[in-house]
């Protein structure tokens, strides 16, 4: 969401009380189901074999009425949201830089690796649940003995000044005493972002590696304006635009352990009502540069949801920014946005909305470039709300269990403990408590290999669903790309 402009209001549809005591007592009989499988299958079992690739579930999209209850939404195949609900699931004037040379408008048409051969789409990952602590170096060393790997819950926080993130520095600790990676953004207030980087420098002094994922963003428009003026080329304005964020970084912030953010939703046309997906390409590219010339982590264009279209990916330019990327995986970055508009369902549209990050892989997997790292730097709901506690958990069971496929997916955080929107940072605070137990309790058994992408592997089963020339009759509106990722 910007945090600059208000965005278009989404109308907000509560599940009615019936079908509210419905989905309670369908929550119930899972989770006397699925305690009784977890008595069954203990941490020190071997780990169970993974699910076989079902066939793909991708045809049309599949958007989910506001309101429809969720006992009507289904599940993939192959997911069991473990132990939700039981008790093993108890219920934050610059100094001068360097200007790249300008990079001659391309011309020639990108074609796609000819020896980039892939094998067929991997299984999902299996999901573990267990009372904490949990040894996650045991479960590491057990898995790769397989030829597997395990990865942890994905999902973390988005904060700003104000707000409401009570609960987050306990978050932070308790993650991090676990050995539990956590993801947090952060707009303009530095000191969530140090109270974690402190941690990661403890970690460090003492031998510890919990690899935490910290994303920094300065919201003022001036921080992007120089994309903005058409007067410079896209290098020139990368180069003005990377010295005013580096230069108005908080100096508190060390750039060893900090991503930083300089665009926020540029959107695929630009105000002159042009298509700008090459100046994008070319200006992040050059951004790209000069931060990691000198030393910083850079987390380029930060797409809202719904956007770039698949094609855009193509775009020569483009081409050369995820290049460069996916070759500095831990220096560049994209970010992306991700939400399903609605509070009723993660899933409403997947994989259009929430999962679209695959559409990009499947574009460099074409083209022969390593998967870049992705920082999902907004996820959520509604812009103004989340669900209750109970339902988000399993939308975010499901959500981690999608990123958990996907290694240099890196993670995501939930909109928003900050001001504004509609007060939604006391809606979200309550799920602080709710995920750090969640975190420390369960994660995910994975294939590390790279296979095609399949994203109907992971698409919920149909419930009563739009047709996609029913949108027009949403009261707001909200992306609708053109072609299936």
């Amino acid at each position: 969401m910007n945090t600059n402009t208000t965005p278009h209001a989404r109308s907000k549809h509560r599940v009615q009380s019936a079908n509210r005591l419905l989905g309670l007592a369908a929550l119930a009989f899972a989770a006397g189901l699925l305690s009784l499988l977890t008595a069954c299958q203990l941490v020190e079992a071997a780990i169970a074999p993974l699910p076989t690739a079902a066939v793909s579930a991708a045809g049309e999209v599949e958007f989910i009425l506001a309101g429809t209850p969720r006992a009507l939404v289904g599940t993939p195949a192959g997911y069991i949201p473990s132990a939700l609900g039981s008790p093993l699931d108890p219920t934050v004037t610059p100094t001068p830089s360097a200007t790249p040379t300008e990079t001659p408008t391309p011309t020639a048409t990108a074609t796609a690796a000819p020896d980039t051969v892939l094998g067929p789409p991997l299984p999902p990952p299996t999901i573990v649940a267990a009372v904490p602590p949990i040894d996650f170096a045991a479960a590491r060393t057990t898995a790769q003995t397989q030829g597997l790997d395990i990865a942890f819950t994905k999902i973390g926080f988005h904060t700003g000044p104000g707000g409401n993130a009570q609960g987050l520095g306990n978050y932070f600790r308790k993650l991090n005493d676990a050995g539990v990676p956590f993801f947090l953004k952060s707009a303009d207030a530095a000191g969530p972002i140090y109270e974690a980087q402190q941690l990661m420098q403890a970690n460090e002094a003492a031998g510890r590696n919990v690899p935490h994922v910290l994303v920094f963003r300065l919201t003022d428009a001036r921080y992007e304006a120089p994309f903005y003026n058409r007067a410079l080329s896209p290098e020139e304005a990368a180069a003005v635009s990377w010295q005013l964020n580096r230069d108005s970084i908080p100096r508190e912030l060390d750039k060893k352990y900090v991503w930083f953010e300089t665009l926020n939703e540029p959107g695929r046309y630009g105000d002159d009502g042009n298509l700008q997906i090459e100046r994008l390409g070319r200006f992040s590219l050059a951004t790209a540069k000069l931060a990691v010339a000198e030393g910083y982590r850079y987390a380029g264009l930060s797409w809202s949801t719904g956007v770039p279209e698949p094609e855009d990916w193509e775009h020569p330019a483009m081409l050369e920014f995820l290049r460069y990327a996916g070759e500095h995986p831990d220096e560049v970055a994209v970010a992306i946005h991700e939400y399903s508009l609605i509070n009723e369902y993660i899933g409403n549209g997947y994989p259009y909305l929430v999962g679209r990050f695959q559409a990009l892989f499947e574009v460099c997997d074409k083209y022969g470039i390593p998967r870049p790292t992705v920082l999902i730097t907004e996820w959520g709901w509604e812009y103004d709300s989340v669900p209750e506690p109970d339902e988000a958990l399993e939308d975010i069971a499901w959500a981690s269990w999608l990123y958990a496929a996907y290694p240099t997916v890196k993670g995501a955080s939930i909109w928003y403990l900050g001001p504004q929107f509609g007060g939604i940072a006391n809606e979200a605070q309550r799920l602080i408590a709710p995920l750090a137990d969640y975190a420390v309790s369960h994660y995910f058994v994975y294939d590390p290999g790279i296979g095609e992408i399949d994203a109907g592997l992971f698409r919920p089963n149909p419930p009563t669903l739009l047709r996609p020339e029913q949108l027009d009759n949403l009261p707001t509106p909200f992306p609708r790309p053109r072609t299936m990722p």
